[in-house]
């Protein structure tokens, strides 16, 4: 039988919910640091804008763009599986701490991912690329176990509180360490660094170690639960588990148009997030310094977005506050095709940093209030809301780096991803969210 927690879970509980925050807190250092600030714009100084990789020519940012979808791919196919088992047999923070052991030892690595003598050919980009996908699993495979906690810690009338407050964390935690980072890019010798190329392998450093060191709060207070042994029959358990959940999922009207909405918006979402950084750098020229420091108000302006679309689903519901979101996330792409100058490029980042935390934030709360109150396998449940985020940045990734290697431009891949974020408002219109006054 599915393995159930020692004791009741008291809800709401004020020290809990900010423990569970901290794991945002903690991994959110790789989403800022190493997806978006500072290792893109490594990776494109070691990597020469025509690589040969796996006799394949490209360039750097579409070589980058591949990298996240074979991660996702990779994280996508083994999540079901894991989550069905977390379920069964009680290793939601198991899976939870070896996900995230991975993906910090993994920005640790890439400490020693630098270039060798000779050209931008002869770096070691194969063990570059390598530590960044182990990087991207980590991060991925963490976060659906974490995202399972939040039916388990708090009311349903909290989840868009709780939910923006575990971003808020992650955004202020992360900006933090951005911060400290930044000041020893700008002053390497500071600290007795030779330059900001070693100052940025610093970082992935600090990254690695903030993200297993945070998280341990995490795991210290999340409610226990009683494993049950492995055996042989655990994988198909696991399966088992899984398959109950979907076919539950599949009399669900509102949850099968939701998923399907937020798989196609989520396409878009995501891969503006992770390939702002390039787009800046390759078509706008931005300098290093004046990137992060774009990338760092974007994350201010992030957390009022969390905690003000939060605000105005208390108003007008939830389907309200995604649906303006996705309006806005439409014309983001539309004025970016058309930027030129630094100046508006400010302005967008600013519109991206007001609907980046919020769409998030809101879609994670939603998605709760549809799973039926009661419901214990939660992660098998977030599994399918994960998954979906999964592979829908495999295909917005992947289709982002193949319209631009075959037009020669990355303005027409950011116009094309107004096609998913369309797609997502067509579904979204067809859900309805059940309206709680929520608690704030």
């Amino acid at each position: 039988m599915e393995a159930k927690v020692k004791k009741p879970i008291e809800l709401n509980n004020k020290r809990t919910i900010n423990a569970w925050a901290m794991f945002d807190w903690a991994n959110s250092s790789y989403a800022l640091v190493i997806a978006v600030a500072i290792f893109p714009i490594y990776f494109n100084g070691i990597v020469a804008d025509d690589f040969m990789f796996l006799g394949i020519k490209m360039t750097d940012t579409a070589l980058f763009s591949y990298s996240l979808s074979f991660a996702y791919l990779v994280i996508a196919l083994i999540l079901p599986l894991l989550s069905g088992i977390a379920d069964y047999g009680g290793r939601k923070l198991s899976f939870m701490t070896f996900f995230t052991f991975l993906g910090g030892l993994a920005c640790i690595a890439m400490f020693w991912f630098v270039k060798q003598p000779g050209t931008h050919a002869d770096s070691n980009v194969y063990f570059g690329v390598s530590t960044f996908i182990l990087a991207v699993i980590g991060f991925a495979g963490g976060q659906v176990f974490y995202n399972s906690y939040l039916p388990l810690i708090a009311s349903k009338d909290k989840f868009d509180q709780v939910s923006a407050r575990g971003f808020a964390f992650g955004y202020v935690g992360s900006v933090l360490l951005l911060i400290a980072n930044i000041v020893m890019l700008q002053k390497p010798e500071w600290f007795g660094l030779t330059d900001s190329l070693f100052a940025s392998r610093v970082s992935f450093l600090m990254v690695g170690f903030w993200w297993i060191g945070f998280a341990q709060i995490t795991f210290a207070r999340m409610p226990k639960e009683k494993k049950a042994p492995w055996s042989k029959k655990m994988m198909k358990r696991g399966f088992e588990e899984l398959g109950k959940v979907w076919d539950q999922v599949k009399t669900m009207t509102n949850i099968k148009r939701f998923l399907t909405s937020f798989f196609f918006y989520s396409a878009g979402v995501q891969t503006v997030i992770y390939l702002a950084s390039t787009f800046a750098t390759d078509e706008l020229k931005f300098e290093t310094g004046d990137l992060i420091k774009v990338i760092l108000i974007l994350q201010v302006v992030a957390i009022a977005g969390a905690y003000s679309f939060a605000y105005l689903s208390k108003i007008k519901g939830n389907k309200f506050s995604l649906m303006s979101m996705l309006i806005i996330w439409i014309a983001i792409c539309f004025a970016a095709y058309f930027v030129q100058g630094q100046l508006d490029f400010y302005i967008i980042a600013g519109f991206v940093g007001l609907v980046m935390g919020g769409v998030q934030s809101m879609s994670r709360s939603t998605y709760s209030k549809l799973i039926p109150e009661g419901t214990q396998d939660t992660a098998s449940f977030f599994s399918f809301f994960d998954v979906l985020e999964k592979v829908a940045i495999v295909m917005g990734t992947f289709s982002f780096g193949l319209i631009e290697q075959l037009t020669g431009g990355m303005r027409n891949s950011i116009l094309a991803l107004t096609v998913y974020f369309l797609i997502g408002i067509v579904f979204l219109l067809m859900v309805t969210v059940e309206k709680k006054k929520a608690a704030f």
